[in-house]
């Protein structure tokens, strides 16, 4: 996935140029465009509704596979969670809650800080989508708290909070048989990935603890199969191969970054250049280089030494 990333950043044939206002799009039409793409993808999980059997069917399938492939159960991550009621109504609300308001707030800072990557993470977080849309139609998925087979605990329903209806024939606001893939983890995974990417914190990687924790919260609550979570990685690494990559935001030089506390940022920008390779400064004018004779300030002779008198020598 990551090689996806550098290769996007190599096609950029010029150096890069900092991001300004200019290069923000106008707000109104993105609220409109982002708002457009959420109706559509909501209103198209609704078509996979109707799918019970098939539903069920692949659920047996996407079991058998994980047990095939030796991954490990998610009842293994269940079993931590319901150590205590807490613990287990924590998750089931970051599981309610964080998903949409965490990828709004990542679109917003780099909409107002990282125009550039703003674009670029909204092109890629619109591809995704649109290939999660397309799996959910044709491949419809109970998750594996319906799965008999699994043993796992419905959670929301046990413990609360749930976003989900009790009977899923009947919930008109989600598609109860869309668990493949987890947009939960790829939405999560892209914020990690679009912040890493436009920042140069050195704290920055620890924004992987987001999809991290996002995996063990969608696998514990029994919403989700490890699967789901590999699919939805796989979409989004094919996604960023075809969408290229901003130039990342550059790092100043020490040099640079100490004048800039000391004496501001002209000063940091005159560190900057000089500490380029090939810089030379301007040559002064003729008439700065030399000085007339005439305004030469003679230099007083040195008076001599004192001479020790025979009497102390």
């Amino acid at each position: 996935m990551f090689a996806g990333i550098t290769t996007g950043a190599r096609r950029q044939t010029r150096p890069a140029e900092p991001e300004t206002t200019a290069s923000r799009p106008p707000l109104v039409r993105e609220l409109l465009l982002v708002t457009a793409l959420f109706l559509v993808y909501k209103f198209g999980r609704q078509l996979a509704n109707g799918h019970e059997a098939s539903a069920f069917d692949n659920a047996d399938r996407v079991w058998s596979w994980e047990r095939a492939l030796r991954l490990p159960g998610e009842g293994s991550v269940q079993h931590l969670l319901l150590h205590g009621d807490t613990l287990v109504k924590v998750a089931n609300t970051f599981y309610a809650t964080v998903h949409f308001p965490a990828t709004v707030a990542f679109l917003v800072y780099l909409y107002l800080r990282r125009p550039g990557h703003y674009l670029w993470s909204r092109r890629v977080l619109a591809g995704l989508t649109a290939a999660a849309l397309v799996l959910h139609i044709t491949v419809p998925l109970a998750p594996p708290r319906m799965l008999t087979t699994a043993g796992l605990v419905d959670t929301a329903q046990v413990y609360g909070p749930s976003v989900y209806a009790a009977t899923p024939g009947t919930d008109t606001m989600a598609n109860q048989f869309a668990a493949m893939p987890s947009l939960h983890f790829g939405w999560a995974l892209m914020v990690a990935i679009g912040l890493i990417m436009a920042t140069r914190s050195r704290w920055r990687w620890l924004w992987l603890l987001h999809p991290l924790l996002t995996l063990l919260v969608v696998v514990g609550t029994a919403n989700h199969y490890w699967l789901d979570a590999i699919v939805a990685t796989a979409l989004l690494g094919a996604v960023l191969c075809f969408v290229p990559a901003p130039p990342r935001p550059a790092r100043l030089p020490a040099a640079s970054k100490s004048a800039e506390r000391a004496h501001g940022p002209r000063a940091a920008a005159g560190v900057e250049l000089r500490s380029r390779p090939g810089y030379a400064p301007a040559p002064l004018p003729a008439a700065e280089a030399t000085t007339p004779a005439s305004r030469q300030t003679p230099t007083p002779p040195r008076a001599p030494a004192p001479q020790l008198s025979e009497a102390v020598r």
